[in-house]
């Protein structure tokens, strides 16, 4: 194998998700592709390092700073949606249910992959929070062992700086059957239910 192939499947591998035979896939591809597809590859990955900060509230990816939810003097700035991922606000505002404001963690404590509190955003939130303006933190992260032990730690912390800490509700999925449904879900389910009239 050529040298530079070997590298590039040695880089593909180190992105997450990506294990040794889809990087092999991918390095291939990019050998066959034609070379202004692979240099318009290039020039993106490039662009998205050079013009792409975060955001100094919110924690978010942005090419402007602030943000432009941070920047949108609309929305609800009394409100705190705290997730794990900037990917998360994207999935938040496509329902276009919430107008508050977030705050990006990028990540979860989990100590099985030597991940602790000191190695998220909590310290940015905590100085938010320590504005007065916020009323609500409500937790958005993943309802999953580490999800729901950063939306503890989270909740302790942010307590004492706020009126109220609400976790998004969690429970069976609309068009999921009982049979397949977890536990933990199931549970969570029954703790959220709502009277109907």
């Amino acid at each position: 194998m050529a040298a530079p192939v070997a590298r590039l499947i040695e880089q593909f591998h180190k992105l997450p998700g990506i294990g040794p035979k889809s990087a092999q896939r991918l390095a291939y591809y990019m050998v066959r592709m034609p070379a202004a597809e692979a240099e318009a590859l290039a020039e993106a990955v490039l662009s998205v390092k050079e013009r792409t900060t975060f955001c100094s509230q919110c924690q978010n990816i942005t090419e402007h700073d602030p943000c432009s939810v941070c920047a949108d003097e609309r929305r609800d700035r009394t409100r705190v949606c705290v997730v794990q991922e900037p990917l998360d606000v994207l999935a938040m505002e496509r329902t276009g249910v919430y107008n508050g404001l977030y705050h990006v963690l990028h990540g979860v404590i989990d100590p099985m992959s030597n991940i602790g509190p000191d190695d998220l955003r909590i310290r940015e939130l905590l100085a938010r929070l320590a504005g007065g303006a916020v009323e609500e933190v409500i937790l958005g992260t993943n309802p999953n062992v580490e999800g729901e032990a950063t939306a503890m730690y989270v909740q302790q912390l942010a307590a004492p700086l706020t009126g109220r800490v609400s976790r998004l509700a969690r429970g069976l999925p609309v068009g999921g059957d009982l049979e397949y449904a977890d536990d933990l879900t199931l549970a969570r389910a029954f703790q959220g239910r709502e009277q109907v009239t």
